[in-house]
């Protein structure tokens, strides 16, 4: 699949939709300078060419009642690197997983009520994972940044190109 080339108008629509996915085609329109057909023809292309993922509501974990969060290390078999990867998709606590390079192989970010049951997670959960070989946790005190723009982060890019 050939890569969709993104120029100032989608980065537009891809910085208001970043802020606000719920806004109206004629909101978002009149917002980026275009009518409203052209307007989701755009949206349309960005969302077949994978750009636009999809759309979901950002939640507040702690005020679900998940009042910690950590970042867990995880170094495994790699033998059963796919099984390790099916489990972590289908554990309801862990939020996000990536494939790392250094001393881990993966760095999950989790959520728990709290530190009893983190505790249970990762003895009883955790560790008996296909292929786990040796975990390491950090705890999040706060979190300082947790969004991104994309829209801005590819102006920035482009701007620092010499």
């Amino acid at each position: 699949m050939e890569q969709m080339t993104i120029d100032t108008l989608d980065r537009k629509i891809i910085g208001a939709l970043e802020a606000d996915a719920r806004i109206s085609f004629a909101a978002l329109a009149e917002h980026v300078g275009l009518s409203k057909t052209p307007c989701w023809k755009r949206v349309k292309a960005l969302e077949d060419a994978g750009i636009i993922r999809g759309y979901a509501a950002r939640l507040d974990p702690a005020k679900l009642g998940f009042g910690i969060e950590a970042f867990i290390q995880v170094s495994i078999d790699f033998e059963v690197s796919e099984e390790f990867e099916a489990a972590v998709r289908r554990h309801p606590l862990i939020w996000r997983c990536h494939a790392t390079t250094g001393e881990a192989d993966y760095l999950l970010h989790i959520v728990a009520v709290d530190m009893a049951a983190l505790d249970r997670m990762l003895r009883e959960e955790l560790s008996r994972l296909p292929g786990v070989r040796r975990t390491i946790t950090s705890m999040a005190m706060r979190e300082i940044k947790g969004e991104i723009s994309f829209a801005a982060a590819q102006s920035w890019t482009q701007s620092t190109k010499r």
